[in-house]
């Protein structure tokens, strides 16, 4: 299949039915975690088009032409995106296993917001509602966090 990874266009040699999960971890993207495989945990999220999606539910020929990010494409430079400086500062990350999904639920929800805000989405200039964030994030668990930490990343 051919598609964007992280900004770049790629070529990746897939099975028909391997999942996208199972294609990112061969092609040496390991941030994404498989915790469950059926879709249930959110451990394996990554965005398609800006849309999260639970990788190991979802066909790698599916990503044929389209832009797939995955957490190792959020540093900028090297540096932490705004999102992943916001969970080291918040404490929302302890064991791990479920951060990048996490981040990457929490990336696509503050782009959503920030377009839907006209591009101003800052701190302070638009009400981010914590319930909506719960309801957000719903779909990715954690043993760990207790979720407070994430909704106080965000």
């Amino acid at each position: 299949i051919q598609c964007q990874l992280n900004g770049k266009p790629v070529e990746l040699v897939v099975d028909v039915r391997q999942s996208l999960l199972e294609a990112l971890r061969a092609h040496g993207l390991t941030g994404c975690k498989e915790g469950c495989g059926v879709g249930e945990c959110g451990a394996c999220t990554v965005l398609i088009d800006k849309v999260p999606i639970d990788s190991c539910i979802t066909l790698a020929i599916r990503a044929e032409g389209r832009a797939i990010r995955t957490v190792e494409g959020e540093s900028i430079n090297g540096e932490l995106s705004p999102v992943q400086q916001a969970y080291v500062d918040a404490g929302a990350v302890q064991c791990g296993f479920c951060t990048p999904g996490l981040v990457m639920k929490t990336t696509s929800y503050v782009e959503g917001l920030s377009q839907s805000a006209g591009g101003c989405c800052q701190s302070g200039s638009h009400a981010i509602d914590r319930d909506d964030i719960r309801r957000e994030h719903a779909g990715n668990l954690c043993r760990c966090t207790g979720y407070q930490t994430v909704v106080d990343a965000v």
